[in-house]
């Protein structure tokens, strides 16, 4: 399913990167796990998994929100194929970076990057690879007084806005 033959360890962000651009050049293997998905609602799928990387296809509604997550040991690479994501990352006691990802635009990250991905106007879909697979995420909270708390969740588990009054 993989379009090129992956080294027998883990990638970094710039070879994560080359094979997300590669996957997305290569609809064949992956849109016919696009799916639909309840409205509200994001539809992902692993599409590829072995010891060194796994790579999900992930269709966004508008307004779908991961939350504030990090994915632990992993790094990982993005590519929008269709629509626009949202990516943020926090800044505590100032404004939070926000950055509009359209369709054919990538970006990588390494373990130690928090951020959120937010699905923009339009039905949007994405790659994602992460090297080594995931297995647990951080996924946070930041109350009023600013203070951010780390939850760690299975990978299996969907991303959502943590509520910092709910948790803990």
């Amino acid at each position: 399913m993989i379009p090129t033959s992956l080294p027998a360890r883990y990638l970094d962000k710039g070879e994560l990167t080359e094979l997300v651009e590669d996957m997305a050049a290569r609809p064949d293997l992956w849109a016919d796990q696009i799916g639909g998905s309840a409205a509200g609602q994001r539809h992902y799928v692993s599409i590829h998994r072995d010891e060194y990387v796994d790579v999900w296809l992930i269709r966004w509604s508008p307004g779908n929100d991961t939350g504030w997550h990090d994915h632990d040991i992993s790094s990982g690479a993005v590519r929008v194929v269709h629509g626009a994501l949202i990516e943020s990352s926090p800044r505590i006691g100032g404004a939070h970076t926000r950055a509009v990802v359209a369709a054919g635009s990538s970006f990588s990250f390494g373990p130690d990057h928090i951020h959120r991905l937010i699905g923009d106007a339009e039905t949007s879909v994405s790659l994602h690879a992460y090297s080594p697979p995931l297995w647990r995420l951080g996924q946070y909270s930041i109350d009023d007084f600013g203070v951010m708390r780390r939850y760690s969740v299975s990978y299996a588990d969907e991303l959502r806005p943590l509520d910092a009054s709910t948790v803990g």
